[in-house]
């Protein structure tokens, strides 16, 4: 459709042209002029270069591209990324995949690391319960390379590497620019965004650049009036604004429309300053508060974009980020020392009677929850969690001029991350025996602190073999990890007396972070390479091929429930042949890669016992697939641009669900869990995405019209058999954005569509508890299927936005 449309606007534009007056005697049509691709640069390998002569596969996203698509957040520019795939819960809690390199469920406060590193600038942003879902306003860039980067980015990037380039200051003049949006949800409220940024030069070697957003996300998912009866208490729990309590009958209001909206916060701060022609300083300062309301989920067995709920559920994400880049030469080399401080605030109220209904009803859950008289009450569930985020990190390397023959980049990485993780699970009303001691109305506390530590040598060498044409490089990594995780978790001994674990199973009597005791403290350590060769033959000019074998890592770690034994770090071994290829006179670019991926030991998380994450090492998983990438000049006035992927990941040995004494896999099995040769989950077989954009002038201005469309494969939701067959799969989705706009001098103003057609895009499915239990067939007549919650993209939205440039 947007292609049809651009060709049809290209053939009327003559018309449009005389329409606004404009001859060929007075200004020539713009589809006169030279048609070409700009320039792309990138810093992909720790140094800038031209994309085209980059031999990995990389996608970006640049400034004029992320304004023309209206992106805004994390949502918005990964669904033009084809090499990239996600599950998310709203706005911070987002989990990233890249090649189908996905085992599905990770991201729990004590998870397994990413298997994807998300970089603001020089410095990692990436935390275990998603990477920073940042505003995306005044970005240079948005880069992505896919397939394994341990070579020069580490543990953060096993399957891929995502950067985010911020605009920076420049001291050649001053500019400034704002940006006013409004617009409207389908079934939904009335969202806006206000935005600003100004660069002013301090001295012709000093600058300052501010930015400042406020974004307010409309709401469309229904809280509607329900009401829940447990058997055990014989009660019931109603969220029905006029509901009236009595003995039996508790009323907790929460139902609402537009259950989930959002308010984004957020400015950024940037100097630099140029100390001479060889050195200059960058310095940036950070933050953004995302309060987010409600449930991005619904519950389809209630209807479209509807879910009950009984207690309130919100979610805030604060943190802020000082980073400072210092560049300079020694000799000829260039010199670049980068440091970030991150803090990370996440706060999450969540309703969890699902858990206490489902495990009432099969299990008599209900029967050991009462009061300091003994009698029974309402054992609904609702979770105050709190994470607390301190990472620090440090980056020294040093780069060869890059026109020489032979070419080295390297340096020392150092990273520690410090997580401070509190879980409380609460009942209203339950008795103090029951409670965990200090902590009034929990029945269980999660109170524990996770170190990370990284400590890195990398570099990799290039040599010119034959100058100009073929270029062979060899990079490596040796690292060192220590992973620890320690503290409480756990009941109280009068819930569970007899349990090796929570207030029962202490192994010190001095409280801990105010919980009753330490129950557990365990570390990882290891030691390792990692490493990557590659040859490019550029044929021409603006021909390249190459090939290449690199790995990436995940580190072991600990797991949350602290009788479990740690699992261990996983690889990947890729094996790529790709090309970067400009024709038609830098009209049309076309790139692609082939490869073969090879995921060893990969690291699995499922809900286990007591609805914990339990993290095992897997079996063995092979991903072969196609990624490819066009853009094309097709007149000076029409612009398209497309990329497709295509997977095929799937498991070489049967998933049987436990290791051997000494953690490794077992795969000959009965009945595995996951047979060989099962699809893995999260990514479909299948991603694509077409954008055109066409614009011609009218007079001394000019107009235009886009289109773009997504379409994205069937995916399993879970890699395991029977858990998959309760939650379903992933259907298979196509949405379409349409925008217009009209500029003139230094306004602008357009109007857009997305989602046109309004479509129902299922990104995520969940149970809060074992899918064999909460998704249980046939048990509860109101939910025969299970209870089973789906997140969607965002309805038909309609909007508008104006903008000046001063």
């Amino acid at each position: 459709m947007p292609l049809a449309a651009a060709i049809c606007l290209a053939i009327a534009a003559p018309a449009f042209a005389q329409d606004a007056g404009t001859t060929s005697s007075t200004t020539p049509p713009k589809d006169q002029k030279v048609a070409e691709l700009s320039t792309v640069t990138v810093t992909a390998q720790k140094r800038t270069e031209n994309l085209q002569k980059v031999p990995i596969s990389i996608q970006v996203l640049g400034t004029e591209k992320i304004e023309q698509l209206h992106i805004s957040n994390f949502d918005d520019y990964v669904k033009y990324l084809p090499s990239v795939s996600y599950q998310s819960l709203g706005p911070g809690f987002s989990e990233i995949y890249m090649r189908g390199i996905a085992s599905g469920g990770d991201g729990n406060h004590s998870a397994s690391r990413p298997s994807v590193g998300v970089y603001l600038d020089e410095q990692p942003v990436t935390t275990v319960t998603g990477p920073l879902d940042i505003h995306m306003y005044d970005i240079a860039r948005v880069e992505v390379l896919a397939g394994p980067q341990g070579s020069l980015y580490g543990a953060s990037a096993q399957a891929g590497a995502l950067r985010i380039i911020t605009n920076k200051p420049d001291p050649e003049g001053f500019a400034a620019s704002y940006s006013a949006g409004i617009n409207s949800v389908a079934n939904g409220g009335i969202g806006h965004v206000v935005e600003g940024m100004i660069n002013v030069p301090l001295t012709k070697t000093a600058a300052i650049r501010l930015v400042g957003w406020h974004e307010r996300d409309a709401g469309y998912v229904d809280n509607v009036p329900g009401t829940r009866t447990y058997p055990s208490w014989g009660g019931t729990v109603s969220n029905a604004p006029s509901c009236t309590p009595s003995a039996l009958l508790v009323c907790t209001h929460a139902a609402k429309k537009n259950y989930n909206n959002n308010d984004i916060n957020g400015a950024r701060a940037a100097l630099k300053v140029d100390l001479n022609d060889d050195w200059s300083i960058n310095g940036t300062f950070m933050g953004q508060k995302t309060i987010a309301n409600g449930n991005m989920a619904s519950d389809t067995a209630l209807g479209d974009l509807s879910i009950t709920h009984f207690y309130p559920e919100r979610t805030t994400d604060r943190w802020w980020q000082a980073a400072m880049t210092v560049q300079g030469k020694i000799g000829n080399f260039d010199l670049t020392y980068a440091y970030a401080h991150l803090k990370r605030d996440q706060e999450e109220h969540n309703d969890y009677s699902d858990y206490s209904f489902w495990y009432d009803t099969l299990a008599g859950y209900g029967t050991y929850i009462y009061d300091n008289n003994g009698a029974l009450i309402n054992p609904s569930q609702y979770i105050i969690g709190k994470d607390h985020y301190a990472v620090d990190s440090h980056e020294l390397r040093l780069a060869s001029p890059k026109e020489d023959r032979l070419r080295v980049v390297g340096g020392l990485f150092w990273e520690k991350s410090v997580h401070d993780i509190e879980q409380r699970y609460m009942i209203n009303g339950l008795s103090d025996s029951l409670t965990v001691p200090g902590w009034p109305s929990t029945i269980w506390l999660t109170e524990q602190v996770r170190t990370d530590k990284d400590e890195a040598v990398f570099g990799e060498l290039s040599y010119d073999l034959i100058p100009d044409t073929l270029t062979a490089t060899i990079g490596g990594r040796y690292f060192r990890a220590d992973n620890s995780l320690g503290g409480f978790y756990g009941f109280s001994s009068g819930f569970s007396p007899n349990s090796s674990y929570g207030q029962a199973g202490c192994i010190s009597p001095t409280p801990y972070r105010g919980a009753p005791c330490l129950d557990f403290n365990k570390n990882v350590k290891e030691t390792g390479s990692l490493g990557k060769i590659n040859l490019t033959w550029n044929i021409t000019p603006t021909k390249m091929v190459y090939a290449t074998r690199s790995e990436g890592y995940r580190p072991g770690g600990i797991n949350r429930r602290g009788s479990l034994p740690p699992y261990k770090s996983d690889y990947l071994t890729n094996y790529e042949l790709g090309w970067k290829t400009t024709w038609m006179n830098n009209r049309l670019s076309f790139n692609g890669s082939v490869f073969q991926e090879d995921w060893k030991d990969f690291q699995f998380s499922i809900l286990g016992a007591n609805g914990l994450t339990e993290i095992r090492n897997a079996n063995q998983a092979r991903v072969r697939g196609m990624e490819t990438e066009l853009n094309w000049a097709a007149t000076y006035n029409l612009q398209l641009s497309g990329g497709v992927a295509f997977y095929d990941a799937k498991l070489t040995a049967n998933y049987c669900g436990y290791t051997d004494a000494n953690g490794k896999p077992v795969t000959e099995c009965p009945t595995p869990e996951a047979p060989k040769g099962s699809q893995l989950p999260v990514t479909p077989k299948f991603k694509g995405n077409l954008v055109a954009r066409y614009s011609w002038d009218v007079g001394d201005n000019e107009a235009f019209v886009q289109g773009a469309v997504v379409h994205v494969g069937k995916r399993r939701s879970d890699l395991r058999s029977l858990e998959n067959s309760l939650v379903g799969d992933l259907p298979a989705y196509t949405t379409l954005d349409l925008s217009g706009g009209y500029k003139w001098s230094s306004f602008s103003v357009d109007l857009y569509i997305n989602n046109v057609f309004d479509k129902r895009a299922d990104l995520y499915k969940y149970t809060e508890c074992a899918e064999a239990v909460c998704a249980a067939h046939g048990v509860v007549p109101q939910y025969p299927n299970g209870q089973v919650y789906t997140v969607t993209n965002q309805p038909r939205t309609i909007g508008i936005r104006f903008t000046q440039d001063f």
